[in-house]
């Protein structure tokens, strides 16, 4: 009787090896998802709350009001916007420029602040002007860490201050002289026109210079921008949105 010669059925290990290796490249590009799905996950919350943020903002600005009396605004070219808090009627309390605004919360517990510019649109500079229009740019941020500090700015909230701008070298190019306070992404505001601009990024063989997102429409030489700078440590963009609206007093 002749025998037949029997035969394993089963992977060889050329073939477990391909299979692990597939497995484990594709978990890695999946792996690599969770990340960027966080972030911007992250980043979308941000956006959501800075929205009602703004929102509270431009209502309390409203309530409080500013100083009726334009001839003491800020007119002349190199001052044209001014801080909320040195035009409105009457002091406000800080607690009001977080959010939530609950006085029961203590304010180092807080991760949301907002600060505003207001600057008087051409025409609006007459005393008594029963069309009293007052152009309102709020700047929403974000504490990026309990008892940071933020470059020239004094406190530990994260707030808009002004930086010169040297030169125009390009159309969407401008050279300025606090370089370090200012980086990609950053939204910065004209102080003369109010326009907002973005920043695309610093110029990498000069760093005193960022390319805009679009060409430059205000003063050259001895004007001003604004910008809410970045932790005298590091971080993140402290400034998560910036809104902006013309409001009738």
């Amino acid at each position: 009787m002749q025998k037949t010669r029997g035969y394993n059925k089963g992977f060889s290990l050329t073939e477990v090896l391909l299979a692990v290796g597939t497995i484990a490249v594709g978990m890695l590009f999946i792996a690599g998802v969770f990340p960027v799905g966080i972030h911007y996950t992250t980043i979308a919350s941000e956006r959501t709350i800075a929205a009602v943020v703004a929102d509270e903002a431009f209502a309390k600005i409203r309530l409080y009001g500013v100083i009726a009396d334009f001839n003491s605004w800020p007119v002349a070219p190199a001052v044209a916007c001014a801080d909320f808090r040195d035009v409105s009627n009457g002091m406000v309390n800080l607690d009001e420029f977080s959010y939530p605004s609950d006085p029961n919360i203590d304010i180092s517990d807080k991760q949301f602040f907002w600060s505003a510019l207001c600057r008087l649109p051409e025409g609006n500079y007459l005393p008594n002007d029963p069309n009293r229009l007052v152009q309102v740019t709020v700047f929403v941020c974000r504490k990026v860490g309990s008892g940071s500090m933020y470059q020239g700015v004094p406190g530990d909230r994260p707030v808009p201050v002004p930086i010169g701008v040297v030169s125009v070298p390009a159309p969407d190019t401008l050279q300025v002289d606090q370089p370090d306070f200012i980086g990609d992404g950053y939204t910065i505001v004209d102080n003369v026109t109010g326009r907002i601009y973005r920043v695309l990024e610093r110029d990498a063989m000069i760093p005193d210079r960022i390319i805009l997102d679009r060409p430059w429409q205000g003063l050259g030489p001895m004007g001003l921008i604004w910008v809410v700078p970045p932790p005298v440590d590091g971080g993140r963009n402290p400034c998560i949105a910036v809104y902006q609206r013309v409001i009738r007093f």
